[in-house]
Order: C-alpha cells, then sequence, then structure tokens
C-alpha cells in the first residue's frame, strides 16, 4: 500500500538508526528464514495490516519459499513496517513469540486479515485469540501489547526503512541491500525471481 493511503502513526521524533543493525533487545534480532550463506539475501519491509502484503504470501510467497528458499538460492528476511496501531500491535506480539513461531505467526495473521484486522469487533481481542494458539498466554499478550520500549523499537526500525532504504509502499523489497522495489500492488513470481537473478549477477 502507498504511504497516501496509510494511517499515520503517532510517533514520536526519532534519532535516526543504523542501517537494521542488530539491537540490544532479542525480540528485534533478524527474523529470516533460508540459508543465511545463501547467495542473495531480500529484505521485505511488510506490515500485517496490508492487504497486498498479504496478496504476495497467499499468491508468490509459496514458490519464493519452494524455488528459491528451499534451494539454498535465496535468503528472505521480514522488517516490520506498521500501517496503522492494529499492525503495531500485530508486530508486537509476533515479536515477542519464540522466534521459531514467528514465520507461522505471521502467516497465520496474513492468511486470516479479515479475521483479525478488518473484524466489526475489537481487533485486539481477535488478534489475542490468534496469539492463544500460537501458545501466548493472555497475560503475555496483555504485555505485549503495553510494551511502549518495543513499540519504539519497531517504529524506529520503520523510519529506518523510510530514510535509509526509500520505503514508501508495502510491501517493498531490497535486494542485497541495494535496489529497493516499492510495491503498491501484488509482485509475481516472474518478477520476483527476476530481481533475485539481477542481483545475483549485479
Amino acid at each position: 500500500m502507498p504511504l497516501t493511503r496509510r494511517l499515520i502513526l503517532a510517533m514520536p521524533a526519532l534519532a535516526a538508526a543504523p542501517a537494521l543493525a542488530q539491537p540490544a533487545d532479542p525480540r528485534m534480532a533478524e527474523r529470516g528464514t533460508g540459508r543465511p550463506d545463501a547467495p542473495v539475501t531480500v529484505t521485505e519491509f511488510y506490515s500485517l495490516t496490508c492487504s497486498h502484503c498479504a496478496a504476495f504470501h497467499r499468491n508468490t510467497y509459496p514458490e519464493v519459499k519452494r524455488d528459491l528458499i528451499e534451494t539454498g538460492a535465496l535468503r528472505l528476511v521480514w522488517v516490520d513496517f506498521p500501517l496503522d496501531q492494529i499492525a503495531l500491535a500485530a508486530a508486537c506480539v509476533a515479536r515477542s513469540l519464540p522466534a521459531e513461531r514467528y514465520e507461522g505467526f505471521i502467516g497465520a495473521l496474513l492468511a486470516n486479515q479479515d479475521r483479525w484486522a478488518f473484524t466489526r469487533g475489537d481487533p485486539r481481542e481477535e488478534l489475542a485469540k490468534m496469539a492463544a494458539l500460537a501458545g501466548m498466554s493472555r497475560g503475555k499478550f496483555d504485555e505485549a501489547l503495553a510494551d511502549d520500549g518495543l513499540k519504539r523499537a519497531i517504529l524506529t526500525q520503520r523510519q529506518t526503512a523510510e530514510q535509509q532504504y526509500n520505503v514508501s509502499a508495502t510491501p517493498s523489497f531490497s535486494f542485497k541491500g541495494r535496489k529497493t522495489v516499492n510495491q503498491s500492488g501484488d509482485m509475481g513470481f516472474d518478477r520476483f525471481k527476476t530481481l533475485v537473478e539481477e542481483a545475483r549477477r549485479g
């Protein structure tokens, strides 16, 4: 989704951070899939309430996983770029789960956006149900949503993405830390694979 369609986050001015440096808080450590020594690393900047991000995960990611990640050609790293307060809350919950549950949890959230993000009821209550299915107690869920330090860390990461990677839409992809493709619509597998191949040659 382009920035012009986003809900504005209530975010204080934040000092510029190093380019996605590994933070002291282990919850903000890199979340990704694929071999660490893969020839190409792609960073996906995404929001859990972005319908285009959900479409990519539903329509394109299965082929990316099968043909590029599982073959050792690609490592994919996820970076939170929340579009609104609900996405920020969901990112806090995802980051508070054990790292090995992260991919499955965000996959479930993206596959079921209508169930929790766009519900007519309270999105946080629906999010709590999704978190419970991932093994998170209600107490831990409430702690994650109340953790202002974690929220600031996620928003700092978002600001870094805007400033240093020129992210202006979700999902956006940075190929080997250089070329950033801002995608305000769906990206198909053929286009994604071509960009990976270009990054590998370049």
